[in-house]
């Protein structure tokens, strides 16, 4: 048990997840970079000893979750609420965060290791603070149906030198949520607090200043687990499929090079002080190759044939089994220059990807709508008149252009509501849309069909 989970068990009592379920995350996380030191890495046998191999890897894992991350969540991200002045500290807030960009990563991560989070808090400035944290570091505490309602999230913290963890402990009370901030190190006496000034010990909130993400699947590890799991956490032979042909592809190149085999008689020999001759090669030069005149007798080449067609119908065919296993679709990938590509495709709202990315927003979409509660209640606010309207550009499914301009010429022909389309095209909020197509009908300058 980590110093996070054995501080919040062993001096703080509370009931937290067995090291068993962060095995797991451990082991989602070696796959995420690509080199898994029980698959990775092997020996084998060359005729004279065991030498030390390590297997050629795409790299997959990393490759599906920001895929994932990238249909989720992207830098045109938009959030209106329709209040203009909360709109503007809103953004602010967003953009001192970095939010579009950090989000995205924290979407990557929670895909690729079951779980992540964004924390909102103030700093001794009184700005607010989003922190984006990975599985690891996040402690449930409590859940009701599914949902985590209490939890401690950890980072890690250097003071004068001393490698400590900052703890964020989030836990409910009768009229909302008390946040109790620790800063802990452990050393040979165990594991003891301490005390920072510009540390605000305890802070409470009405709202939740905490949201999680997790990839929208079941959690077939844990059935009773709020935790979620990666979205390769079953395609994990899929995953190995893949590096097991890519491996094998390399060495076609690398046991395929062009050799020329010369007998000793044909090369300058050099004999040691002991009288031993060897024949003198360049160095660097790994295209000649020296046998005794016995075994051969002139001067040949070995030229192997790579066999590029299997190799690359076998990838692209476990890239395919991969892509569907991770909820990505089939035929998301293909081998090109010698590394997956994503396919160049329009993605239908009838295909699978789509169902998958719409199934899987459910979680984000509560989860930023959540923390657009949150920072309006620390920015003094009234979170519950908010109308929070989220727009994730879903160009990569539809040209929202040509879609646009069609729907314009819905509304001149009096076949679509103006006032909808402004809600659907423009962010603005339905009141906002009614006013300003009833102020339109109102002028005879404005023409909005019939």
């Amino acid at each position: 048990m980590d110093t996070i989970r054995t501080y919040l068990h062993d001096y703080l009592n509370y009931n937290v997840l067995s090291d068993e379920f962060y095995t797991y995350i451990a082991e989602w996380d070696n796959w995420y970079k690509g080199d898994v030191k029980s698959f990775h890495h092997y020996t084998q046998y060359n005729g004279s000893q065991l030498v030390s191999r390590k297997l050629y890897s795409l790299g997959m894992a990393k490759k599906v979750c920001e895929d994932h991350a990238n249909l989720q969540l992207n830098e045109k991200l938009t959030i209106s609420t329709g209040n203009n002045q909360f709109d503007e500290v809103l953004e602010t807030v967003l953009n001192d965060n970095n939010f579009r960009l950090r989000a995205n990563q924290l979407i990557e991560l929670s895909y690729a290791l079951g779980t992540g989070a964004l924390v909102e808090y103030k700093d001794a400035d009184g700005r607010v603070i989003i922190d984006y944290i990975r599985a690891p570091m996040i402690t449930p505490l409590s859940s009701d149906n599914g949902d985590i309602t209490e939890a401690a999230f950890g980072s890690n913290k250097n003071i004068k030198g001393q490698d400590a963890y900052y703890i964020n402990i989030h836990t409910k009370t009768a009229d909302g949520y008390q946040i109790e901030n620790k800063v802990v190190a452990k050393d040979k006496f165990g594991i003891k607090v301490i005390a920072i000034e510009e540390i605000q010990q305890m802070t409470y909130s009405v709202l939740p200043r905490f949201q999680i993400i997790t990839p929208n699947i079941v959690n077939n590890i844990d059935y009773d687990s709020a935790m979620g799991i990666s979205v390769y956490a079953n395609a994990i032979d899929q995953l190995k499929a893949v590096d097991l042909a890519y491996d094998s592809y390399v060495n076609e190149y690398v046991l395929g090079k062009k050799r020329i085999i010369v007998p000793y008689s044909m090369v300058q020999i050099m004999k040691d002080a002991e009288g031993i001759g060897t024949p003198i090669f360049d160095p660097n030069d790994i295209v000649f190759y020296g046998l005794p005149s016995e075994a051969v007798d002139t001067i040949h080449e070995i030229n192997m044939t790579i066999r590029n067609e299997e190799h690359d119908a076998g990838i692209e065919r476990f890239l395919s089994l991969l892509s569907d296993k991770c909820g990505l679709g089939k035929q998301r990938y293909k081998l090109e220059s010698g590394s997956a590509k994503t396919a160049t495709e329009v993605i239908s709202e009838q295909s699978e990807l789509y169902q998958n990315m719409k199934k899987n927003r459910l979680s984000i979409d509560s989860a930023l709508k959540s923390m657009v509660m949150s920072i309006a209640e620390m920015t003094g606010f009234d979170p519950y008149t908010l109308e929070i309207k989220i727009d994730y550009d879903d160009s990569i499914i539809t040209d929202k252009e040509t879609e646009r301009s069609r729907m314009m010429q819905f509304v001149s022909t009096g076949k679509y509501p103006f006032w909808r389309y402004l809600v659907n095209y423009e962010n603005y909020t339905e009141d906002e849309a009614k006013a300003i197509e009833a102020e339109g009908k109102a002028s005879t300058s404005f023409n909005f069909g019939a």
